[in-house]
Protein backbone atom coordinates (compact mmCIF):
# COMPACT_ATOMS: atom_id res chain seq x y z
CA UNK A 1 0.00 0.00 0.00
CA UNK A 2 3.22 2.14 0.22
CA UNK A 3 2.60 4.91 -1.99
CA UNK A 4 5.05 6.66 -4.54
CA UNK A 5 6.38 10.20 -2.99
CA UNK A 6 8.64 12.83 -4.71
CA UNK A 7 12.03 12.64 -3.49
CA UNK A 8 12.67 15.06 -0.38
CA UNK A 9 16.46 16.08 0.63
CA UNK A 10 17.46 14.63 4.01
CA UNK A 11 19.06 18.15 5.10
CA UNK A 12 15.42 19.56 4.30
CA UNK A 13 14.04 17.18 6.39
CA UNK A 14 16.16 18.39 9.09
CA UNK A 15 16.25 21.79 8.89
CA UNK A 16 11.99 22.22 8.83
CA UNK A 17 11.66 22.30 11.97
CA UNK A 18 8.13 21.08 13.36
CA UNK A 19 4.95 23.63 14.57
CA UNK A 20 4.33 21.28 17.46
CA UNK A 21 0.38 22.94 17.32
CA UNK A 22 0.15 22.14 13.54
CA UNK A 23 -2.91 19.26 14.20
CA UNK A 24 -0.67 17.28 11.26
CA UNK A 25 1.92 16.59 13.35
CA UNK A 26 1.79 13.85 15.98
CA UNK A 27 3.51 12.52 18.59
CA UNK A 28 5.20 9.15 18.92
CA UNK A 29 6.46 9.63 22.89
CA UNK A 30 3.92 6.85 24.23
CA UNK A 31 5.45 4.18 21.60
CA UNK A 32 8.63 4.74 24.16
CA UNK A 33 10.71 3.14 21.30
CA UNK A 34 9.62 -0.32 22.08
CA UNK A 35 9.90 -2.23 18.69
CA UNK A 36 6.44 -3.50 18.01
CA UNK A 37 4.86 -1.38 20.24
CA UNK A 38 1.38 0.15 18.68
CA UNK A 39 -0.67 3.11 18.31
CA UNK A 40 -3.93 3.57 16.42
CA UNK A 41 -4.98 7.22 16.50
CA UNK A 42 -8.06 8.81 14.78
CA UNK A 43 -8.12 12.59 13.69
CA UNK A 44 -10.18 15.20 11.89
CA UNK A 45 -7.92 18.12 10.29
CA UNK A 46 -8.55 21.16 7.66
CA UNK A 47 -7.05 20.75 4.68
CA UNK A 48 -4.02 22.83 4.45
CA UNK A 49 -3.65 25.05 1.37
CA UNK A 50 -2.92 23.66 -2.46
CA UNK A 51 -3.75 20.12 -1.99
CA UNK A 52 -4.55 19.04 -5.13
CA UNK A 53 -3.49 19.70 -8.86
CA UNK A 54 -5.09 22.01 -11.44
CA UNK A 55 -8.68 20.86 -11.80
CA UNK A 56 -9.59 18.62 -8.51
CA UNK A 57 -8.28 18.84 -5.20
CA UNK A 58 -9.45 19.14 -1.41
CA UNK A 59 -10.61 23.17 -0.57
CA UNK A 60 -8.72 24.78 1.77
CA UNK A 61 -9.73 24.25 5.39
CA UNK A 62 -12.22 21.53 4.28
CA UNK A 63 -12.44 18.42 6.96
CA UNK A 64 -9.98 15.47 6.63
CA UNK A 65 -10.70 12.08 8.31
CA UNK A 66 -7.12 10.75 8.99
CA UNK A 67 -6.97 7.22 10.69
CA UNK A 68 -3.24 6.39 11.72
CA UNK A 69 -1.34 2.99 12.80
CA UNK A 70 2.05 3.94 14.11
CA UNK A 71 4.36 1.22 14.55
CA UNK A 72 7.28 1.25 16.63
CA UNK A 73 10.49 -0.58 14.38
CA UNK A 74 13.96 -0.76 15.45
CA UNK A 75 14.73 2.58 13.14
CA UNK A 76 11.90 4.55 13.70
CA UNK A 77 8.18 4.86 13.29
CA UNK A 78 6.26 3.27 10.52
CA UNK A 79 2.92 4.98 9.80
CA UNK A 80 0.31 3.33 7.64
CA UNK A 81 -3.29 5.42 7.19
CA UNK A 82 -5.66 6.62 5.11
CA UNK A 83 -7.27 10.14 4.59
CA UNK A 84 -10.31 10.44 3.76
CA UNK A 85 -12.06 13.71 2.09
CA UNK A 86 -13.95 15.71 -0.25
CA UNK A 87 -12.83 16.72 -3.12
CA UNK A 88 -14.30 19.39 -5.93
CA UNK A 89 -13.08 20.30 -9.25
CA UNK A 90 -14.45 20.60 -12.57
CA UNK A 91 -15.27 17.91 -15.78
CA UNK A 92 -12.25 18.39 -18.28
CA UNK A 93 -14.83 17.22 -20.89
CA UNK A 94 -18.12 19.62 -19.85
CA UNK A 95 -16.63 22.08 -17.29
CA UNK A 96 -19.37 21.52 -15.22
CA UNK A 97 -18.67 21.36 -10.86
CA UNK A 98 -18.35 18.12 -9.79
CA UNK A 99 -17.78 16.74 -6.22
CA UNK A 100 -16.61 13.21 -4.69
CA UNK A 101 -15.19 11.46 -1.69
CA UNK A 102 -11.46 10.51 -1.75
CA UNK A 103 -9.78 8.23 -0.04
CA UNK A 104 -5.93 8.49 0.06
CA UNK A 105 -3.54 5.67 1.44
CA UNK A 106 -0.09 5.89 2.37
CA UNK A 107 2.77 4.42 4.53
CA UNK A 108 5.99 5.78 5.92
CA UNK A 109 8.55 5.36 7.45
CA UNK A 110 9.93 8.34 10.08
CA UNK A 111 13.50 7.46 11.44
CA UNK A 112 15.00 8.45 14.44
CA UNK A 113 18.00 11.16 14.31
CA UNK A 114 19.88 8.47 15.35
CA UNK A 115 19.06 5.88 13.13
CA UNK A 116 22.15 5.21 12.01
CA UNK A 117 23.76 3.79 15.29
CA UNK A 118 20.88 1.61 15.66
CA UNK A 119 20.72 -0.25 12.76
CA UNK A 120 23.58 -2.28 11.44
CA UNK A 121 25.67 -0.66 8.24
CA UNK A 122 25.37 -1.68 5.13
CA UNK A 123 27.20 -0.83 1.75
CA UNK A 124 27.21 3.02 2.69
CA UNK A 125 27.35 4.06 -0.99
CA UNK A 126 24.25 1.94 -1.58
CA UNK A 127 22.55 4.11 1.00
CA UNK A 128 23.37 7.73 -0.65
CA UNK A 129 20.27 8.28 -2.42
CA UNK A 130 18.42 7.07 0.31
CA UNK A 131 19.50 9.35 2.57
CA UNK A 132 18.40 12.20 0.39
CA UNK A 133 14.61 10.66 0.97
CA UNK A 134 14.24 9.63 4.46
CA UNK A 135 12.66 11.81 6.84
CA UNK A 136 12.97 11.77 10.28
CA UNK A 137 11.48 12.04 13.42
CA UNK A 138 11.81 15.42 16.07
CA UNK A 139 11.70 15.25 19.59
CA UNK A 140 9.82 12.12 18.54
CA UNK A 141 7.04 14.17 16.66
CA UNK A 142 6.60 14.35 13.11
CA UNK A 143 4.72 15.62 10.67
CA UNK A 144 2.43 14.50 8.08
CA UNK A 145 1.53 16.91 5.49
CA UNK A 146 4.50 16.01 2.91
CA UNK A 147 3.39 12.52 3.27
CA UNK A 148 -0.32 13.51 2.83
CA UNK A 149 -0.36 15.56 -0.07
CA UNK A 150 1.84 13.05 -2.03
CA UNK A 151 -0.93 10.47 -1.35
CA UNK A 152 -3.88 12.77 -2.21
CA UNK A 153 -2.43 14.32 -5.60
CA UNK A 154 -1.57 10.85 -6.09
CA UNK A 155 -4.99 9.50 -5.47
CA UNK A 156 -6.90 12.21 -7.64
CA UNK A 157 -7.99 11.21 -11.16
CA UNK A 158 -5.65 13.38 -14.00
CA UNK A 159 -9.07 13.83 -16.21
CA UNK A 160 -11.99 14.24 -13.81
CA UNK A 161 -15.34 14.17 -15.41
CA UNK A 162 -19.11 14.15 -13.86
CA UNK A 163 -19.79 10.94 -15.36
CA UNK A 164 -17.81 8.08 -17.29
CA UNK A 165 -19.70 8.65 -20.58
CA UNK A 166 -20.50 12.72 -20.27
CA UNK A 167 -20.24 13.20 -24.08
CA UNK A 168 -18.89 16.97 -23.50
CA UNK A 169 -19.41 20.09 -25.11
CA UNK A 170 -20.63 21.28 -28.85
CA UNK A 171 -17.23 21.60 -30.44
CA UNK A 172 -19.37 24.56 -32.70
CA UNK A 173 -21.46 26.70 -30.21
CA UNK A 174 -19.86 25.13 -26.57
CA UNK A 175 -23.76 23.75 -25.56
CA UNK A 176 -23.27 20.98 -23.30
CA UNK A 177 -24.23 18.11 -25.02
CA UNK A 178 -25.68 16.07 -22.24
CA UNK A 179 -27.94 18.44 -21.84
CA UNK A 180 -29.22 18.20 -25.27
CA UNK A 181 -28.98 14.94 -26.49
CA UNK A 182 -30.76 15.79 -29.86
CA UNK A 183 -28.05 18.60 -30.60
CA UNK A 184 -26.60 18.96 -33.80
CA UNK A 185 -25.57 21.15 -36.58
CA UNK A 186 -25.89 20.72 -40.54
CA UNK A 187 -22.79 20.93 -42.09
CA UNK A 188 -21.11 20.40 -45.47
CA UNK A 189 -18.02 18.28 -45.78
CA UNK A 190 -15.23 21.47 -47.61
CA UNK A 191 -14.09 18.43 -49.94
CA UNK A 192 -17.40 18.59 -51.34
CA UNK A 193 -18.54 22.00 -51.12
CA UNK A 194 -16.87 22.75 -54.82
CA UNK A 195 -18.83 20.04 -56.82
CA UNK A 196 -22.27 21.36 -55.33
CA UNK A 197 -22.04 23.84 -56.08
CA UNK A 198 -21.22 23.14 -59.23
CA UNK A 199 -24.15 20.87 -59.48
CA UNK A 200 -26.55 23.61 -58.21
CA UNK A 201 -25.54 26.14 -61.36
CA UNK A 202 -25.83 22.35 -63.97
CA UNK A 203 -29.29 22.15 -62.33
CA UNK A 204 -30.17 25.81 -62.80
CA UNK A 205 -28.89 25.55 -66.38
CA UNK A 206 -30.93 22.75 -67.04
CA UNK A 207 -33.95 24.67 -65.63
CA UNK A 208 -33.11 27.81 -67.96
CA UNK A 209 -33.04 25.26 -71.13
CA UNK A 210 -36.07 23.86 -70.32
CA UNK A 211 -37.92 27.21 -70.14
CA UNK A 212 -36.73 28.06 -73.69
CA UNK A 213 -37.68 24.97 -74.98
CA UNK A 214 -40.75 25.12 -73.33
CA UNK A 215 -41.30 28.80 -74.80
CA UNK A 216 -40.83 27.98 -78.05
CA UNK A 217 -43.05 25.18 -78.40
CA UNK A 218 -45.48 27.46 -77.68
CA UNK A 219 -44.42 29.82 -80.30
CA UNK A 220 -45.08 27.22 -83.01
CA UNK A 221 -48.54 25.86 -81.71
CA UNK A 222 -49.69 29.72 -81.53
CA UNK A 223 -48.53 29.96 -85.66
Amino acid sequence: MRAARKPRRKQEAINARLDHRSPLVFDTRELGRRPGALKRVSRSVEAPRDLGNEVIGVPAGASIELKLRLESVMDGVLVTGTGRATVTGECVRCLEPLERELDADFQEMFSYPDADARVPKTDAGDDAEDEEDTLFLEDDMFDLEPVLRDAVVLALPMQPVCQDDCPGLCSDCGVRLADDPDHHHDAVDIRWAALQGLAETTQDGEKDNMGGAEAGVDEKQEK
